[in-house]
């Protein structure tokens, strides 16, 4: 690899990072048990991801830009199958033992090698689509609110109103390929506060004050959760004199956003004076954040990313991949925001909270 795409480490976490930093959320295992035999947590997990086959290979299936799709679906949904009970038999099988971020890049390989890049692209483009033209009625519908903290509470409901477009669920790629999803009715059927982690109302605080000059944004997934969810939010943050750095992945996942297409995406957004529904784009940047992955190991990212980043003062990882099952528990030398909605019941579980609850944690650090 030339140095000049070699990943490093996101230069706002706590160091040493050595002891104080660990990508993965959930333990599936612990020192003590029985490095040959799989632990309850890796089957419960295991099986999440034996679950979802079936949806992935409906994508890949439909995918026209690959040649006898059908044949190498098939041939997918096999050899994930059989990676997964492998890890069964003998959980160090693979590289393992498993954890989210293996399963997830095992899955992404198995895909690659089939000549599957991008299985979710239709689905992205069609959801795009339907967003960009929602979008300047949900920023004028939160411009409307004139008190600040209500301003600000509709637009991290939007945020988790938008993160339920996430097909990497097995259970929500099911509600989505029969009706789609309603945004504005999803902003109103949240489930109510408090969150089983609920720090708003201390970020309120913190808002009110204007304090942040530099925002690092972690986003997530294609349709309303960039465009109805994030990017207002973004727009708000910029109207406040805030620089903000959208940082995205390099390749395309499940249907995360990647960098170039959110640079496709604020393009269609702007208006001819290039703002943002009269908010200036002056202080917006895009990075390519390096991964390839719907969750993140923070301690591979580009350098380019670790550039502009060098000097933030407030991270914020949204999402349920890169917010609470990788990074929930991520120390930073600034302050971090972790904004997701629980979409797997094995989180809920974890987290002692109910499926489609919301988690948003806030650390401030202080100076």
């Amino acid at each position: 690899m030339e140095s000049a795409s070699e990943l490093v480490e996101f230069p706002l976490l706590l160091t040493p990072i050595e002891s104080n930093y660990r990508a993965c959320t959930i333990p599936y295992r612990f020192p003590s048990d029985n490095p040959r035999k799989p632990t309850p947590t890796e089957i419960s997990w295991i099986d999440l991801f034996l679950n979802s086959i079936p949806s992935f290979k409906k994508r890949a299936e439909s995918d026209t830009s690959v040649p006898d799709a059908a044949t190498k679906a098939e041939k997918f949904a096999q050899r994930y199958a059989n990676i997964l009970e492998d890890f069964k038999k003998d959980p160090e099988s693979h590289g393992g033992p498993p954890d989210c971020i293996l399963l997830c890049r095992l899955r992404e390989l198995v895909l690659r090698e089939l000549g599957f890049s991008d299985i979710f692209k239709k689905v992205k483009d069609e959801e795009n689509a339907k967003a960009i033209s929602l979008f300047e009625n949900v920023v004028r519908l939160n411009d409307a609110i004139e008190d600040e903290g209500k301003r600000l509470e509709n637009l991290v409901r939007g945020i988790f109103a938008g993160n339920i477009f996430d097909l990497g669920s097995a259970q929500l790629a099911e509600v989505f390929s029969k009706d789609g999803m309603s945004f504005l009715a999803s902003c109103q059927n949240l489930v109510p506060r408090p969150w089983v982690i609920d720090d708003l109302d201390i970020f309120k605080l913190k808002w009110s004050k204007n304090p942040w000059k530099k925002v690092i944004i972690f986003v997530d997934n294609s349709g309303a959760d960039i465009i109805l969810g994030i990017m207002p939010f973004a727009r708000e943050l910029l109207r406040r004199g805030s620089q903000v750095v959208l940082a995205a992945n390099d390749l395309p996942s499940i249907n995360d956003v990647t960098c170039s297409e959110l640079v496709e995406i604020i393009s269609k957004l702007k208006d001819e004076e290039g703002q943002l529904v009269g908010v200036s784009t002056s202080n917006l940047l895009f990075a390519n954040s390096g991964n390839d992955l719907p969750i993140i190991d923070l301690t591979r990212v580009s350098q380019e990313l670790a550039y502009l980043a060098s000097d933030a003062d407030l991270v914020i990882l949204e999402g349920m991949g890169r917010g609470i099952e990788t990074n929930l528990y991520a120390q930073f030398r600034c302050d971090s925001l972790k904004i997701g909605m629980v979409k797997h019941p094995e989180v809920a579980q974890f987290l002692g909270g109910r499926l489609y609850d919301c988690v948003f944690k806030y650390n401030e650090v202080s100076c």
